[in-house]
This record gives C-alpha cells, sequence and structure tokens, in this order.
C-alpha cells in the first residue's frame, strides 16, 4: 500500500480510508465527547464529535448534496481536513491567522462550498477535479459573486476553495486540482468591486435603539427582581400538579372532589377550566385531576358523559393556581392568580430576561454567556480590611482559542481574567441557578425546554436564543397594555431584530454616549466604565488579543469624532465657545476626522486606541452637565485613573481646565432651569426651594458663558 510508505515518509499525509473508517478520527476527539461518529461510507457525517462548546449547533455534512461523479474526490479531500494538518511550511506564509485545523463550523461551510464548485463543474461536463485547471478556475469565479457579494466575503469563499487544493495534496489519492490562480496572483482581480464590509461582524454590527433597550432593561430588571418567586413558584406548583395528574389513582373522594369543582360550573353555565391547542380551546384535564385529587381516567368519564371538551371551547376559563402573589407593579398586585398554563411561558421569559440581563451589563460574547455554569460567580469572601469585595464570573471564553499547535480548540478555555459582576447580573445569575441544577449551564437547552422536555445537547442555541428575545418583546409589550403602562411597551428597532449579538455593541455605545443615562436605570454603585475598561480594571475582560475594551473604543472614538463634527458645525454656524479649554478644543475640532455611519471595519479597533491615547485633543459630549470636555487628564477634577484615555463622565466637576461650551450648551441649561422651576411649583417649600437653588445655578452659568464666549475667529 503506497498510503503506508507516504505516512512514513510525510507525517502530514494520511492513509487512505475505507467504508467502514471512522470519520473523525480518535486522537482528535476530547474525552466525555460521546456524540455518534460516522463511517467514511455514510452520507451524512456528524461533526459533534468535534464540538465541546456548549453554546454550538450540532453540524454535519451532507454528502447528498454533492455530484456522484465527483463524490469520492471531494469527500476524500474533505475527510483529509476533518483529520489532517496543514503543514508548518505552509502555515508559515499566511500569517499570525493561520490555523492547522479547522473548527466544526468552518469544516462544513468549507464542505459546502466544495460541493457548490463541484455541482458548477457537473453542469459543465467536467467529471474530474484534475480537470479543474486556471481556466476553470477564472470561469467559476466570475460566476460564483451574486449583488451582495462583499470583498470580505468573496476573500473567506476564495480562502475555502484554496482549501481544496490544500488537503487534495495532503490526501492519499490526491486529485490533482489545479492551485487556484488567487493563491499566486494575489486576490484583488478575482475579488467583487469594493462594497460594504462583511454583515455579522462585530464591529459592523449596529447597536440596539435606546428606544428599545431602554424598556427592554427595565421590564428585564423588573421580571427579575419583582416577579422571579412569584414565576418560580407558579412553575413549582405547575410540576406539582402535573405530577399528580399523573399519579393519582381512582378512588371515591377524588371522584367526589371532581364533580363539586365541574358540576356547578355546568349548571351555572360559568367557564370551564381549559387550555390552549394548536388554535382550539380544551378541557384542562391534567390541571384538574391535579387540584381535585383524581384519576385523569375519571376526568375522562366526566368528560365524555357531560360533553366538557366542546363546552370548554365554547366557554373556557382560567386554571387558577393556589400560589400566593408577592409581586408588584405600580403598588399593585401584577396578577391576581397564576394560571397553570401560564407557567410554562412565564419561566421562558424569565429566563431570557436574564439572559438580557447578562448580555447588557457583562459585555460577554453570547457564546460566553450561553457557556455559564451554575456556580460560575460565588459570592465573595469578605476582606481583612472590611472592604467590599465584588462579585467575579469565572467563565469560559471562545473566539480564537487554540491549542500549542495553533489548533481550534471547540471546548474554549477558562479565562484567565474573570468579569466583574454588577447586582443585576448577580441577581439574574441567582435566579438561574434556581432554575437549573448545580453545575448544570445556566441556560441548559434541557432544562429551559418547560414544554417539551425533551433532553437536547448543551445550551440554547443562538437562534433560539434570538427568538426568545423576540417573544419576550411580545409579551411585555402585551403586559405592558394589560398593566397600564403604554409608555412602557418596547417599539421596533429601526435595524431589525433584538438579536443578541448587538447586545456587547450597544453596551460600549451607551457608555461612550450616555454616561447618565439607560445603564444608570440599571447599576446601583460604580460606573460601567470603570469596570469594564481593561486599563483602568487590572486587565478585566481583556487577553492579548483584546477583550470589551476594543469594542468600547470603538464606539468611543466614533462618539469623540462626531462631537468633534458637531462641535466644527455649530461653530461654522456662528456659535460661540467659552471655556478654559475652548482654544485647544477647537484646534481637536479641526484635527478629528469625520465618520460617516457606524458600521465599522476590524481593524479600526486598534486606530481606536491610538486615536484616543491622544491626551488633551479628544472631545468627549456630557449632556448632562452640558459641555464637551476636551480630556487632559492632568487638568481633569474628575479624577481619572492613571493612563485612563477618558473622563469619568459622571463626575464631572465644575472648575474643571477641561471645559467647553458653546450656545447651544447655554440654551439648553436655561431651558433645563425653567423645566426645575416648573416641577418646583408643584413640590413642597423645602424641596422647591432646593431645586430653585439648583435652576438658578443653571441660569448662572449660562450667563457666564454668555459673558464670556467668543467666536472661533476670536480664539485663533
Amino acid at each position: 500500500m503506497t498510503s503506508a510508505l507516504g505516512l512514513q515518509d510525510d507525517p502530514y499525509t494520511l492513509p487512505m480510508p475505507a467504508g467502514d473508517t471512522l470519520v473523525v478520527l480518535p486522537q482528535w476527539i476530547r474525552p466525555g465527547n460521546s456524540h455518534h461518529n460516522a463511517r467514511f461510507r455514510d452520507a451524512l457525517w456528524p461533526l459533534a464529535p468535534l464540538i465541546d462548546n456548549p453554546g454550538v449547533d450540532l453540524t454535519a455534512i451532507n454528502w447528498e448534496k454533492c455530484p456522484r461523479d465527483l463524490h469520492g474526490q471531494v469527500k476524500l479531500a474533505a475527510w483529509t481536513m476533518i483529520n489532517g494538518r496543514l503543514r508548518s511550511t505552509y502555515l508559515q506564509t499566511r500569517g499570525a491567522r493561520a490555523r492547522a485545523r479547522r473548527s466544526a463550523g468552518v469544516l462544513q461551510v468549507t464542505c459546502r462550498e466544495w460541493m457548490r464548485l463541484a455541482r458548477w463543474l457537473h453542469t459543465h461536463g467536467i467529471t474530474d477535479l484534475a480537470e479543474c485547471d486556471t481556466v476553470a478556475w477564472r470561469r467559476y469565479i466570475a460566476q460564483r459573486w451574486t449583488d451582495r457579494s462583499s470583498r470580505t466575503e468573496a476573500e473567506m469563499v476564495l480562502g475555502r476553495l484554496t482549501d481544496l487544493w490544500l488537503f487534495d495534496r495532503l490526501s492519499a489519492r490526491p486529485a490533482g486540482i489545479d492551485r487556484p490562480s488567487w493563491d499566486t496572483e494575489g486576490a484583488d482581480d478575482f475579488l467583487p468591486p469594493a462594497g460594504t464590509a462583511s454583515a455579522g461582524a462585530e464591529n459592523s454590527t449596529e447597536p440596539l435603539d435606546p428606544q428599545a433597550i431602554g424598556p427592554l432593561l427595565v421590564w428585564a430588571i423588573r421580571m427579575v427582581e419583582d416577579f422571579a418567586d412569584d414565576i418560580l413558584a407558579g412553575w413549582a406548583e405547575h410540576c406539582r400538579l402535573r405530577s399528580l395528574a399523573t399519579t393519582n389513582r381512582t378512588t371515591l373522594s377524588g371522584r367526589v372532589a371532581l364533580e363539586a369543582l365541574v358540576l356547578p360550573l355546568l349548571h351555572e353555565g360559568a367557564q370551564l377550566p381549559a387550555m390552549g391547542r394548536q388554535g382550539t380551546r380544551k378541557l384542562a384535564r391534567a390541571y384538574l385531576a391535579g387540584t381535585t385529587g383524581a384519576s385523569l381516567a375519571q376526568v375522562d368519564r366526566l368528560n365524555v358523559r357531560h360533553g366538557l371538551t366542546s363546552l370548554a371551547a365554547q366557554r373556557p376559563g382560567p386554571c387558577l393556581m393556589q400560589v400566593p402573589v408577592t409581586g408588584r407593579i405600580k403598588g399593585s398586585p401584577w396578577r391576581e392568580r397564576l394560571d397553570y398554563h401560564e407557567a410554562a411561558e412565564l419561566m421562558r421569559h424569565l429566563g431570557t430576561a436574564a439572559l438580557v440581563i447578562c448580555l447588557y451589563l457583562t459585555g460577554m460574547r453570547p457564546q460566553e454567556v450561553a457557556a455559564l455554569r451554575s456556580g460560575c460567580c460565588p459570592d465573595p469572601q469578605p476582606a481583612s480590611d472590611g472592604t467590599v469585595q465584588r462579585h467575579l464570573i469565572r467563565s469560559r471564553h471562545f473566539k480564537n482559542v487554540t491549542d500549542d499547535d495553533g489548533n481550534h480548540v471547540s471546548a474554549g478555555e477558562q479565562r484567565a481574567v474573570p468579569w466583574v459582576a454588577v447586582t443585576p447580573v448577580v441577581r439574574a445569575i441567582r435566579i438561574l441557578e434556581r432554575m437549573v441544577p448545580h453545575g448544570e449551564l445556566l441556560f441548559s437547552a434541557t432544562h429551559h425546554d418547560f414544554v417539551g422536555r425533551r433532553g437536547r445537547h448543551g445550551a440554547l442555541k443562538k437562534h433560539a436564543l434570538n427568538l426568545r428575545i423576540e417573544d419576550f418583546i411580545v409579551w411585555v409589550n402585551r403586559e405592558a397594555q394589560v398593566q397600564g403602562l403604554p409608555d412602557q411597551s418596547i417599539p421596533q428597532d429601526p435595524h431589525g431584530a433584538l438579536g443578541m449579538s448587538r447586545f456587547r455593541r450597544t453596551l460600549a455605545w451607551h457608555i461612550a454616549r450616555q454616561p447618565g443615562g439607560l445603564v444608570a436605570l440599571a447599576i446601583q454603585y460604580g460606573h460601567l466604565r470603570t469596570i469594564l475598561d481593561a486599563r483602568t480594571s487590572s486587565g478585566y475582560g481583556s487577553r492579548s488579543r483584546g477583550g470589551i475594551h476594543s469594542v468600547l473604543d470603538i464606539e468611543t472614538a466614533l462618539a469623540a469624532a462626531d462631537t468633534a463634527a458637531h462641535l466644527r458645525d455649530r461653530v461654522a454656524a456662528g456659535e460661540k465657545v467659552s471655556g478654559p479649554a475652548a482654544r485647544r478644543a477647537l484646534t481637536a475640532a479641526a484635527m478629528t476626522p469625520r465618520f460617516e455611519g457606524r458600521i465599522v471595519p476590524t481593524t479600526f479597533a486598534k486606530k481606536a486606541a491610538r486615536f484616543l491615547a491622544r491626551d488633551g485633543v479628544v472631545l468627549y459630549d456630557n449632556p448632562d452637565a452640558f459641555l464637551i470636555c476636551a480630556f487632559k487628564r492632568d487638568n481633569a477634577l474628575c479624577e481619572p485613573d492613571p493612563g485612563a484615555t477618558a473622563p469619568r463622565q459622571y463626575a464631572c466637576q465644575q472648575g474643571c481646565g477641561n471645559a467647553v461650551r458653546t450656545d447651544a450648551h447655554a440654551q439648553q441649561m436655561r431651558e433645563k432651569a425653567d423645566e426645575i422651576d416648573l416641577k418646583a411649583s408643584l413640590l413642597p417649600e423645602k424641596l422647591a426651594n432646593r431645586l430653585r437653588r439648583n435652576a438658578d445655578n443653571f441660569r448662572k452659568m449660562a450667563d457666564a458663558h454668555d459673558a464670556t464666549a467668543q467666536t472661533a475667529e476670536a480664539l485663533k
């Protein structure tokens, strides 16, 4: 066999697989992974043996979509890619991001791309990969791109096609496909025209609209802090009644109790306990059996005798449980009684509310949140000096995690630096820990399946969680109307669904642009910039490859650029400026480029960090203080930490040497003073006097601006 000789001579060449050879060789399967492993001859190759990330879908390669005449050659190259490694000499020419082995998700997408090529070759009469020469490559690529193909996406496609040539050369029986032209000539001539950035990249994701994330966060916290105890108690009672319904024996006392409940409702023409299923209403058998102690057989006999099913459909009634309601909304109970059939839906929404809090108030990536386990955030031990210790979240991260050989590690690794958890996040985790067994994934797909009770793999997946967020919004808007809170409804986001991938960018956006706004609704101590910025928190949320601070840098840089652009526009329109940093701010505004839109390439993170490091010439808008901060660390009265590149905007102090005001700020202060006076007229005298003093201070600052403001020409 030449395969054995090749293996001895070249460690990168694999032996020829037989029909019963495993798709994933044992050396690539981690201990504890017990997923089904297919054979080479099979038409479906599950990639689950390579997947150890609980938040990732279990993918597979379906060979039914590959033309039969090219089936064997493409399949052999795929098996070689799954079990082989690219040569180190080749990787050295491909940069730091090159990997010897691929993740399961990349394997599936790559094989899908190869099968797409195979179908094109088949339709053009090419039945052997050896016939895929330079001419065929050029013809295929000329037809491959669609109007929606971006250059970033196209570059990934070219890389996947190059992999077919690479792994064919490493197989035990190479087909002899030609090297793609772009791998020798460069990719530029083979890419579509320059267009939009790749959709879905973290930095190109639109932040959630403030009008949407505000009420969403309010309702999420309300669910966790006000309604959770009721929901959990209701679910426990639901489970108890359902268990009784299936175990109750047929007894006289059960029949008597059942008839005592149902027959009066029949005679009075009242509503009957009903449940909805597939658009129809049916008799609530399990509820009646669990509540009365009757058996399901006794319920069925009574149903047949009196035609209860049709009557329940005509006059469906609630299935109220004997569970005390303690949660309040506007000072009143949010429910009079909890309904048996509402319990599963409320548990689902409670889990979603906790997800929203964890996503938005930690800065974690969705996969990191999905991998959290019960016990990940223990209560801190008291410090010897009496200082209050923060809660820390121990979690795993997955992005760019590789082993010593540079191979992708599906299981990820424990973060060297834990996340800091603010109070709402700790409460959300505590609620999730009451929903799953100890040590289990907080978003376990099995334990969060409150209706089907199906034993599913790992955590709830991204698609399922995105749907749950949308369902939660529908429930919130319905609940807001019922509770008389239409102003707390969640409007539709102009950029589409409120998917998980948008929360991380949104957190950075609000910290950078609204330091005293929506985040303040949820944070009961400290400030998220201090907690999240790795440069001021001993590496929190950071690794050498970058962490949440890179996203924060991007939003902060974009916000600073917007502030500079607005200052230029105001000055050009004739507004005057005042403040000790006015001249420096005008110089900075003239030097700062204007960024159009929010979609930025991934390379912008490093540029943003360098931009923010220019001490003294970066402008920060502070709408709460009615000024612009031309941040210079040595002048700042907000006591920034050493090395900070941004002010503590929530701690802005009067008299700071970095302050700059425009005529618009002065007008806003006078409007704020009038608003405070109006409020003061409705309050008791002592409180009103305090508010009026505050209003007078705003007017004095506005007057001071008018007295000292100068035009841009005068400040040159």
